[in-house]
């Protein structure tokens, strides 16, 4: 077997491995009920749930048109974190926003809309039992299983879905180098006056924490008084909305009922986040360790008071040593600060799945909202278009493909059977990316979705062309077939990769820059742009190298459609002296032989 054969078995079988890849996982996600055999469906094919929510800023004022584009960007920003789910996010009047979301959305993703994601930092001051405290002596102290451990049960969950092991969450040093507090970073809060004062001269001198925010003065007797009523049992006080004064001490529950949490004033916000992401958590000598965790980014001003804020927790015990991150008035994560932080970049740790590092993540990362969001209400919606246009696109669709594959059998004969096995793998392979994506980041397919699809099929039809056309222009100048596949081949890919370059490069520009469903158009033809040229490597070429071994193909039977007497070519050189005339037959001559014809040819 020659080498080209060898690389063309070896193609089939990397595209037979893609393929039985991607359909085990999707058999293995059906069986599980993880996700469905066909692929989610938008808006307009499907309908959903529509929210409204009404916005009001955090101070009283008027609600402006550039907060609340801002509000709709960072909502949008939410909803599409994890792909594209072609949701429709819109503005009515001076203060409605109103949310549509494809499908049957969950309870979990319905609250992530609607949090207004006011974001604070505080230092923890004390962590207390979550049941309301009725007797005064009792409120004197924190409970002794709350203040008693000073890792585990004083640790947030790691995200708002986390609550079974309480494991403790750190925040490490991710960058070394250091950063000056500059005066705002320096002159973080400090206790009122009275507070202050119950601190005594000797105390100050060595509790880093006298006169900072970390400072035990903040809980005064009226935070106290809120502290033992909060009911962190209660279900209703898990909502968030109480944000509390920003420069006042304040209780909080953790998201998960466990504990309650008294801190003190704000020290950062929302504003002072660049980025936040999830990943893999490695070790220091870059193995994995087994677990997530979520890496935050600080601003300039946010690194600096970082820095300074990270300088005092790691000289105070447990729980002070730790920092309260709220969302809307709830407490989502209370990591223990285990080194300074000088460059910026936190990590955050703890026993995270994939999905609670990714929710934690979500919610810092698009949680500086400016506006206090109330759902007004709450519909299903049917689909704006519905199954006749989807009907419709896909009977266009087909009409195409069936369009492409009567041209491809007139023009090329049996070597048109490779452009419908082209088509086909390509529709196959089409079909297992929507539907894995679906699975795994709720990719939606849109009625512009389907048109994408139904551009592709004359894309992915013109590579095979281009490829074809290049073969037979060297069969018309005397190659073998081999040969002929072989030079055609280098001449046809890199015209093949230039115009799909440029559809890749189009596709993504107008993903980019467009929003709404003209994206789902963009993604499909990306998508099926890419998957052009899987299937033409590892297929289209691939099995025209075999069938050019087979007798059929190999010596151009006319209904090859490599023929080249159809081609316009009489004569055809086949080797070891032998020549085919353009009657059909096979001579055999030596080269003298064909000079000497060739002469008197010339003669006559």
């Amino acid at each position: 077997m020659s080498t080209a054969a060898k690389a063309a078995r070896r193609a089939l079988v990397w595209l037979g491995i893609i393929l039985v890849v991607g359909y085990g996982a999707l058999a293995a996600g059906v069986l599980t009920n993880q996700t469905t055999l066909a692929p989610g469906l938008a808006l307009d094919l499907e309908g959903g749930v529509q929210l409204t929510l009404q916005a009001t800023t955090t101070d009283g004022s008027e609600v402006t048109q550039d907060d609340l584009n801002q509000a709709v960007a960072i909502i949008r920003n939410r909803v599409n974190a994890s792909g594209v789910s072609e949701a429709e996010i819109s503005t009515q009047g001076s203060n409605v926003i109103v949310v549509s979301l494809p499908g049957t959305p969950s309870a979990a993703t319905i609250d992530m809309v609607r949090q207004s994601a006011q974001l604070q930092f505080r230092p923890v001051l004390e962590i207390d039992d979550p049941s309301p405290v009725t007797s005064a002596s009792a409120s004197a102290t924190p409970s002794p299983s709350a203040s008693s451990d000073t890792s585990a049960s004083a640790s947030a969950s790691p995200s708002a879905s986390a609550s079974a092991d309480g494991a403790s969450s750190a925040a490490t040093a991710e960058a070394a180098t250091a950063a000056t507090p500059t005066a705002s970073a320096s002159a973080s809060a400090s206790p009122s006056a009275s507070a202050s004062a119950s601190a005594s001269t000797d105390s100050s001198s060595s509790d880093p924490s006298v006169g900072t925010a970390s400072d035990l003065a903040w809980i005064t007797d009226d935070l106290r008084a809120q502290a033992d009523a909060l009911d962190c049992t209660d279900a209703a006080n898990l909502g968030g909305a109480d944000l509390g004064d920003p420069d006042a001490g304040h209780v909080a529950c953790l998201s998960d009922g466990s504990a309650k949490i008294i801190m003190g004033p704000v020290e950062l916000t929302g504003s002072d986040v660049a980025s936040a992401t999830s990943g893999p958590r490695f070790n220091t000598t870059g193995s994995l360790t087994g677990d997530y965790e979520v890496v935050l980014n600080f601003t300039s001003e946010g690194t600096q008071i970082f820095d300074e804020i990270s300088q005092r927790l790691i000289q105070l015990s447990a729980p002070q040593n730790q920092f309260g991150i709220l969302l809307d008035g709830v407490v989502i994560s209370d990591p223990t600060m285990n080194e300074r932080i000088s460059g910026g970049t936190a990590s955050i740790t703890g026993s995270f799945t994939q999905a609670e590092a990714e929710q934690l993540a979500n919610q810092l990362q698009f949680g500086a909202l400016p506006l206090t969001l109330e759902l007004q209400s709450n519909d299903t919606i049917p689909p704006t278009l519905g199954s006749d246009q989807l009907q419709a696109g896909l009977i266009a669709g087909l009409i195409g493909l069936i369009l492409v594959v009567i041209y491809s059998v007139f023009q090329y004969r049996m070597l048109g059977l490779v452009t419908v096995g082209s088509l086909l793998l390509a529709g196959v392979m089409t079909f297992m990316a929507i539907d894995l994506l679906y699975w795994m980041i709720n990719y939606r397919l849109s009625l512009a979705g389907v048109a994408g699809l139904i551009v592709a099929i004359g894309v992915t039809a013109d590579s095979f062309i281009v490829y074809f056309e290049r073969v037979r222009d060297e069969l018309r100048e005397g190659k073998s077939l081999p040969a002929a596949i072989d030079r055609g081949w280098k001449r046809a890919k890199r015209t093949i990769l230039a115009s799909d370059a440029i559809n890749l490069l189009a596709a993504v520009v107008l993903y980019l820059l467009a929003v709404g469903s003209v994206r789902g158009f963009a993604f499909t033809l990306g998508l099926t742009t890419v998957i052009d040229i899987v299937i033409v490597f590892l297929f289209t070429h691939p099995m025209l190298v075999l069938l050019s071994r087979t007798k059929f193909f190999g010596e151009g039977h006319p209904w090859s459609g490599l023929d080249p007497r159809q081609l316009g070519r009489d004569t055809l050189y086949k080797g070891r002296g032998r020549v085919r005339t353009p009657q059909g037959d096979t001579q055999t001559q030596t080269l003298a032989e064909r000079k000497a014809a060739a002469a008197k040819g010339g003669e006559n």
